[in-house]
C-alpha cells in the first residue's frame, strides 16, 4: 500500500503540474469516443496498451471482460454501457480479451469454483462461448484456453448487441463494435474480422479498412 501512496505523491508532485491544463479541461466534462471493455487482470491496462490520455477512454473492467445480455434486472455493466452509448455518445466499443486469462482458463478447463460461487455465477455469461469452444478440436491445453478467449470475445459482442441503446446506435450507423485479444508476452493485439470471423493482427486489420 505504501508503494501506491508514494506513487500518488509522485504523480501529484511531478506529473500533475506538467499536465495541469489537461486536467483543468477535464474537471467539469468528459467526451470519450470509445468504450473499452477489458478484463480486471492486473496485466491488462487499457490506457497503457492503447497509449490514450485521461478522458479518452470510458472503461469497464471485470473478470473475463464479460457483458451480460440485457435483461429485466440490468446490473452495473449494463448501466455503464447504456450511459456510454446514450449519454456520452461513444462511437466505438472495444471488447478486449487477453492471453492467459484466469477466468477463461477456469471456463475452458471446467475448473471447480464451488469455493467462489459469485465467480462461478458470473462466468455463466460465457456459456455460449464455452459450448462453441468445446465443440472444436484443440491440439493442446494452451490452444484450448486461447480459443476460449477468442470465442468469449465473440460471445460478449453478441451479448452487447442485445442492449437497446447499442441496438439503436448500430441501426443508426453511429456505433462500431470491435473484438480484440491482447497477448501479454508479445504485446501484440489480434482483431476480429467481422467478415471472415477470424482474428488477425491488428495492424493488418487496420490496413484492410
Amino acid at each position: 500500500m505504501q508503494d501506491i501512496i508514494n506513487g500518488f505523491l509522485r504523480f501529484q508532485r511531478e506529473v500533475f503540474p506538467e499536465r495541469k491544463e489537461l486536467y483543468r479541461s477535464l474537471a467539469t466534462k468528459q467526451s470519450p469516443t470509445t468504450l473499452f471493455i477489458s478484463c480486471s487482470d492486473s496485466r491488462m491496462v487499457p490506457e497503457l496498451v492503447t497509449q490514450q490520455e485521461p478522458g479518452d477512454l470510458f472503461v469497464i473492467r471485470n473478470a473475463g471482460n464479460i457483458v451480460p445480455s440485457f435483461g429485466p434486472e440490468p446490473g452495473g455493466v449494463s448501466a455503464t454501457v447504456e450511459y456510454a452509448v446514450a449519454q456520452l455518445k461513444v462511437t466505438d466499443i472495444v471488447i478486449c480479451g487477453h492471453s492467459d486469462c484466469g477466468a477463461m482458463t477456469a471456463v475452458a478447463t471446467c475448473a471447480c469454483l464451488t469455493h467462489m460461487p459469485a465467480v462461478a455465477n458470473w462466468l455463466r455469461h460465457a456459456d455460449a462461448a464455452r459450448m462453441i469452444n468445446e465443440s472444436k478440436p484443440h491440439s493442446s491445453p494452451k490452444e484450448r484456453v486461447d480459443s476460449m478467449v477468442r470465442e468469449n470475445v465473440v460471445a460478449q459482442l453478441n451479448n452487447l448487441r442485445t442492449h437497446p441503446s447499442v441496438a439503436l446506435a448500430l441501426a443508426q450507423n453511429r456505433l462500431a463494435l470491435h473484438g480484440w485479444v491482447y497477448d501479454i508476452e508479445s504485446g501484440a493485439i489480434d482483431a476480429l474480422d467481422h467478415n471472415t470471423r477470424e482474428f488477425v493482427p491488428l495492424a493488418e486489420h487496420a490496413a484492410a479498412k
